[in-house]
């Protein structure tokens, strides 16, 4: 997947059309708007595109549009969301059949459903370039007179025809220029598209019930009276956690930057909610669950401790000055990330590629959709997840308690991860209770992250430690200098015993708050 980087295309736009709907898009003079010194007229492209769906629109539902266009910058294109009106536009070549590698990057949404053409949108597209006094491109507008329909081969039935304008930032440039340009554009009667894809509008012009792309499909509703506030919260959180899970999936098969330490939280958040709400979930339901999630976290976290490990040892040699760098230190400790990092991502891709994980998605979609809840759940309030809470920290506090008392060593580095997991487990759990508990709930999460941090520090200490004792015995088969690994192994030890002294106070400060 990786070879896909290359194809990728950050999209920032905003789209625009007539403020009645109806009345023809004019597009006013965007000369000297700004710091736009200059328009040209690029000409007119005739785009044909055929996009494709599910036959229930889950790509459309996830603001994700899948097409394959012809004219223009022609060839398959899957624009993935980031943000409001920002899209990762991953392309590839021109081919009859769907790429397999964009169909991989779906396949948390499809499940294993056809993807098949849903609509044909033809744009005749007037393009003009907007210009800097330099000459530097700023932006492109596009004028798109939309006519969309069936597919081809398809009856025809009902057909829309709109005009739009699209303005698209050049890449580099300062995003706010797109609110530069929007105020002459609203001057000139026009306003912001409804919909924020073709496909959206033309599958919504056809029967009124497409979702409109970029906006998430309707929540499930809440479970009946009999359920308390309490579950309502927890199942919210739930719900959110799952949805986070399929969203982040292509940016982890793409390698996008931090976006598997991403699906990786999600996972331990999912697990750590099924695993301190269990009063209100029937564990028979959750605990296969937190067992399969379990499992997902551990291959993917593998990749992550390769690029923690890389990035601390990097630093670390930055702050070594160069006479205590002795032989070829940061070329082998690129050989030994390059190494992992080929396993890691291996190991990643695989995950999310096995029946196994699509298994656990269709199985959470299931728990939100009709949760196992327990006859507790009829009544639990905010007491009840305060008490699950406060649960958690008391873990946390044995946990604490038992590391340090621990003589130092690998028993002692066990015992503070051990730590680490339930800091993180205890962290959780006031977030997702933060809705129905308040100020209290944010304040305990903030202090337990910051103990989450000094555990994590520490552990990613231990991690480095064993991975500089690999890399000098590589640089020692090699004949090389190893000065500089015992050098930096020293620091690490020392840097581990400053996280020691330091977790008492942060600690203190989290046991302090009350719920």
């Amino acid at each position: 997947m990786d070879r896909l980087r290359g194809a990728i295309v950050r999209e920032i736009e905003r789209k625009y059309e007539a403020d009645d709907g109806t009345a023809p898009v004019v597009l006013p003079d965007l000369g000297r708007t700004g710091p736009v010194a200059r328009v040209v007229d690029r000409g007119t492209d005739v785009l044909d595109a055929v996009y494709y769906d599910t036959a229930d629109r889950r790509l459309l539902a996830a603001g994700i549009t899948l097409r394959r266009r012809t004219g223009g910058d022609a060839g398959w294109h899957l624009k993935l969301p980031v943000a409001p009106g920002v899209r990762d536009e991953v392309r590839a070549p021109l081919t009859d059949g769907i790429p397999r590698r964009l169909a991989g990057l779906v396949r948390a949404r499809t499940r294993g459903a056809p993807l098949v053409p849903l609509a044909r949108v033809v744009s005749r597209r007037d393009v003009r370039h907007l210009l800097d006094a330099g000459g530097t491109l700023l932006a492109e507008v596009a004028t798109d007179s939309v006519t969309a329909g069936a597919p081809a081969g398809e009856d025809p039935g009902t057909t829309t025809a709109w005009t739009e304008i699209e303005v698209e930032l050049a890449p580099g440039a300062d995003p706010g220029l797109l609110d530069v340009l929007e105020r002459p554009l609203r001057e000139a009667g026009l306003r912001p598209s409804r919909a924020g894809s073709k496909v959206a509008r033309a599958l919504a012009g056809a029967d009124g019930t497409a979702p409109v792309a970029g906006e998430s499909a309707p929540e499930p509703p809440p479970p009946g009276p009999g359920t308390g506030d309490a579950a309502r919260v927890v199942l919210a959180h739930l719900r959110a956690q799952t949805e986070a899970l399929a969203a982040l999936d292509p940016g982890a098969r793409l390698g996008t930057e931090d976006a598997v330490h991403q699906l990786r939280v999600a996972t331990r958040r999912l697990r750590s909610a099924l695993r301190t709400h269990r009063k209100l979930l029937d564990p028979r339901a959750t605990d296969p669950l937190g067992a399969e999630l379990r499992r997902l976290a551990g291959e993917l976290g593998v990749d992550r401790d390769r690029e923690v490990v890389t990035e601390r040892l990097r630093q670390r040699l930055d702050e070594l000055p160069r006479t205590l760098v002795r032989g070829p230190v940061r070329a082998r400790l690129r050989i030994w990330s390059n190494r992992s990092r080929v396993d890691a991502r291996r190991r990643v891709t695989t995950a999310l590629d096995s029946p196994r994980y699509l298994t656990l998605l269709d199985r959470l979609d299931a728990l939100v959709t009709d949760p196992p809840l327990r006859p507790a759940a009829a009544e639990a309030a905010e007491k009840d997840l305060a008490k699950a809470v406060r649960r958690d920290r008391d873990r946390l506090a044995a946990r604490i308690a038992h590391a340090l008392a621990t003589d130092p060593g690998p028993a002692r580095d066990a015992a503070l991860h051990d730590a680490r997991k339930a800091a993180k487990r205890a962290r959780y759990a006031a977030e997702s209770a933060a809705p129905a508990l308040g100020k209290d709930a944010r304040r305990l999460a903030k202090r337990l992250k910051a103990v989450q941090t000094v555990l994590g520090d520490h552990q990613d200490s231990v991690l480095t430690r064993d991975a500089l004792r690999l890399i000098a015995a590589q640089a020692a088969v090699a004949g090389e200098a190893t000065f500089t690994y015992g050098l930096l192994y020293g620091r690490e030890e020392a840097r581990a015993a400053e996280c020691e002294r330091e977790l008492a106070g942060v600690w203190e400060k989290a046991a302090e708050v009350s719920l």
